[in-house]
């Protein structure tokens, strides 16, 4: 079977064009016209990855490259316009493109009714162009490319219902916060530049393997990297713009900031694993901030009221751990858990959608209750998300989830990787808690909203209204035709999508099971001949493993804590609803200190936003007002003045005329005689 290398132009170009069609024309043509070009436009690609998935793994196949043209070339330098695939670019590919699909799939159904429906699909195509460059990028500059065009496509999506403010803000917030990563990651291109005169990742990755140069200049590149990374797959401290992308349709957070965009700083982390097997502390500080945002954002979630908000921490915390991964050079398992998190994160977020849906519009979990009877397809997908993000087993997150802290209690190289992996026990235990607080809520116990309210708000028309989170546009008596109760499951363009997801997230971590568990770990595996053929540090930790028995143990510890927070979270809202608010009114202010986020977002706003709005003021008046524009006043006020003194002289009086040739004669008298010996000497 051969394959040719021109074809992988296609798998982003093929969204691309989806976009300008209906950027373009998608105002005029129909809803189902729209709908279909979006599809093929990412449906395409995914064939195309499958043909090239069969090609690889038939062929042995260790990489396939393409290169259209130059394009910069000077003196010393150039960069190519080159994509190339490997192993872990197969698996990105296979989940921006299968996922990405699925969710264009479940849009079709949730946006069916929306004003700018043309637009949002425009959008979530040109989304997908810039992520498929991304991950198919041979260089760094063209990785930047796309990364920056998920910026942009993030900023559009987040704030696609622009009358809306906190939407609006949202989109710009998100925008801002990445610029501050991506300074970083230029600064490192550009020290790469300097050390190494290319872009390009061969070159570089064998320069760097030939060479016996460790820290240094490559642990100020690394860490700047992370700081590019920080940005966009939302670590502290530049995690603070995920949870405000909630503002956008779930769809969007689905497919950007679930399963795509934020996993982009995890694959650039562990593309450039020789980069980072040179830099111990690099690691270190990869793995400290991997740790501390888990924990971190675990705690936030386990008090949030607002479903897609429990779930946008839930996102911050997962990318944790796999920056954690990266961190004690356990890479395949980053990219393991990355896989798993696609799959179940893209259901819990749809699942919720349904839900959202369902209430025409509802997100509270406060308003809530009793819904199992009412969406039960819709209940039990996501209760299979729950179990997966929980880990409990066979569920694809105990795989990766376990796989992740077993490898980083069995690191030698980090003197604090037993504390590391405590602090990751521990948010295991709190993500049970707080994903099983929210099915309990959501779908257990007394029903806590306003049926009649429910179907009212299902029936009004409200299509114009771009700032709702869903929009219908059925009669009143049409909705109660239909839904006589209300409430509602979705249609089945929306579960379908659902239910991929859902056996996605059972036995999607089934190719991972380590050997310990009789497993063959494909997965690791798979990943051979990119992390070890250039004697990455994952070749001789995965040589370093423990006994079977501890491995064994700690997974089982691992379980027991899931188990410990599905417990509690059943005793306070299922078994004693009212026990949690008796706990939070107790510890009222630690409660408050976490409700608030740890007021992270108002002390950002007093030091950096004030500060700046303060800056730029003084600026303002002091540079701009009294420096510039004064100066050119001053200048015209000089000009006025002295024109309005020459045209006085220009009196046409001869009197006056003879005055100032006489004046002058005798100045130049003066000088004549008075100013000889001064000249002379």
């Amino acid at each position: 079977m051969t394959f040719n290398p021109l074809l992988l132009w296609y798998i982003p170009l093929l969204p691309f064009a989806g976009f300008l069609i209906n950027g373009t024309l998608g105002r005029r043509l129909p809803r189902p016209a729209v709908t279909v070009i979006a599809l093929l436009a990412t449906g395409l690609p995914a064939s195309i990855v499958l043909m090239l998935w069969r090609r690889m793994t038939e062929s042995g196949t260790l990489s396939i490259s393409s290169t259209i043209g130059q394009w910069i070339h000077v003196t010393g330098f150039h960069v190519d316009f080159t994509f190339s695939v490997d192993h872990l670019t197969m698996i990105m590919l296979a989940v921006v493109t299968g996922v990405g699909f699925l969710i264009h799939l479940y849009s079709a159904g949730y946006m069916a009714h929306e004003d700018g429906y043309w637009r949002f699909f425009a959008y979530l195509n040109l989304f997908m162009f810039f992520m498929l460059v991304l991950v198919l990028a041979a260089n760094f500059l063209l990785l930047f490319v796309g990364w920056e065009g998920v910026g942009l496509a993030s900023y559009l999506l987040i704030g696609f219902y622009f009358k809306k403010d906190s939407a609006a803000n949202a989109g710009k917030k998100a925008f801002i916060v990445n610029r501050i990563g991506d300074f970083g990651f230029l600064l490192a291109m550009f020290l790469i530049i300097l050390h190494y005169g290319s872009l390009s990742f061969d070159q570089v990755f064998a320069a760097i393997g030939a060479s016996d140069v460790h820290g240094g200049f490559l642990t100020a590149i690394a860490l700047l990297l992370v700081v590019g990374a920080t940005g966009k797959s939302a670590q502290i401290p530049l995690y603070i713009w995920l949870p405000d992308a909630m503002e956008g349709p779930t769809p969007v957070s689905a497919l950007i900031h679930a399963a795509t965009m934020v996993t982009a700083g995890i694959y650039m982390v562990a593309r450039c694993h020789t980069l980072f097997d040179r830099s111990p502390y690099a690691l270190a500080v990869v793995a400290v901030i991997g740790a501390a945002t888990a924990i971190m954002a675990a705690c936030i979630g386990m008090v949030q009221h607002d479903i897609k908000r429990v779930l946008a921490y839930s996102t911050i915390s997962q990318l944790g751990y796999m920056f954690l991964a990266c961190g004690v050079a356990a890479y395949s398992a980053a990219i393991f858990h990355l896989v798993t998190h696609a799959f179940f994160k893209a259901l819990l977020f749809l699942a919720a959608g349904s839900v959202i849906h369902a209430l025409s519009g509802e997100q509270d979990m406060r308003h809530m209750g009793g819904l199992w009877k009412k969406i039960p397809w819709t209940s039990g997908t996501m209760l299979v998300g729950v179990l997966a993000i929980a880990g409990i087993p066979p569920f694809a997150g105990f795989f990766s989830k376990d796989e992740i802290l077993y490898r980083t209690f069995a690191d030698t190289d980090n003197p604090i990787a037993k504390l590391l992996w405590l602090v990751g026990l521990i948010t295991a235990g709190m993500t049970s808690f707080y994903m099983f607080r929210l099915w309990y809520k959501t779908f257990w116990g007394d029903r806590r909203f306003d049926e009649h309210a429910a179907l009212q708000d299902h029936g009004a028309t409200v299509h114009a209204k771009a700032t709702s989170t869903l929009v219908m546009e059925a009669e009143h008596d049409d909705a109660q035709a239909a839904h006589p109760h209300g409430v509602h499951e979705s249609p089945a363009i929306m579960l379908l999508p659902l239910v991929v997801l859902a056996l996605l997230s059972v036995v999607g971590g089934w190719v991972g099971v380590p050997t310990a568990m009789h497993g063959s770990n494909e997965f690791e595996r798979f990943l051979e001949p990119v992390f070890q053929s250039a004697g990455s540090l994952e070749a001789v930790s995965a040589a370093a493993h423990e006994s079977h028995g501890l491995e064994i143990g700690l997974a089982c510890v691992s379980v027991a804590t899931a188990l410990i927070g599905w417990f509690f979270a059943w005793l306070f809202y299922a078994k004693k609803p009212g026990a949690a608010a008796a706990i939070a009114a107790k510890a009222n202010p630690l409660y408050n200190l976490v409700a608030n986020k740890f007021y992270v977002d108002e002390i950002y706003n007093a030091v950096f936003v004030t500060g700046l709005l303060f800056a730029t003021r003084v600026l303002l008046k002091g540079f701009d007002q009294i420096g510039i524009d004064g100066s050119t006043k001053f200048v015209g006020w000089m000009a006025m003045n002295l024109s309005d003194d020459t045209r006085r002289m220009q009196s046409g009086n001869i009197r006056s005329y003879a005055g100032w040739l006489a004046l002058g004669a005798a100045v130049v008298m003066a000088v004549m005689i008075f100013g000889r010996g001064i000249w002379v000497h």
